[in-house]
């Protein structure tokens, strides 16, 4: 591979990588808004007899909400796993730039 295709594939890694580190943020702060409300829930849960319809409702959304949670946090692991392959494969095309470097200053040296 030349040094522009190199360079080019480069940049092209870069911002895929930007891309999946931007995913990763809103996939956490999903998971944190997600957090806040069950934690509302439960705050609200507290004032309620355990058995009570309401408690029961509430319960179950929480539920749904952990479910959700989950989800998301698959989701961010995917997400990850592809940042560093992507990370991965920006080395290698970085040793192979250097290398192309390294043998025109030693053509032109």
């Amino acid at each position: 591979m030349g040094l522009a295709a190199s360079q080019a594939r480069f940049l092209g890694l870069t911002a895929r990588k930007s891309d999946l580190e931007l995913q990763g943020q809103f996939i956490n702060q999903a998971r944190m808004y997600l957090a806040n409300i069950t934690g509302q829930l439960f705050t609200v849960s507290t004032n309620l007899e355990p058995d009570s319809p309401q408690a029961i409702q509430i319960n179950l959304r929480i539920q749904a909400f952990a479910q959700i949670d989950k989800m998301l946090e698959m989701q961010l692991r995917r997400v990850d796993s592809q940042r560093e392959a992507v990370q991965t494969e920006i080395e290698a095309v970085q040793k192979v730039i250097q290398k192309n470097i390294a043998s025109t200053f030693k053509t032109f040296g």
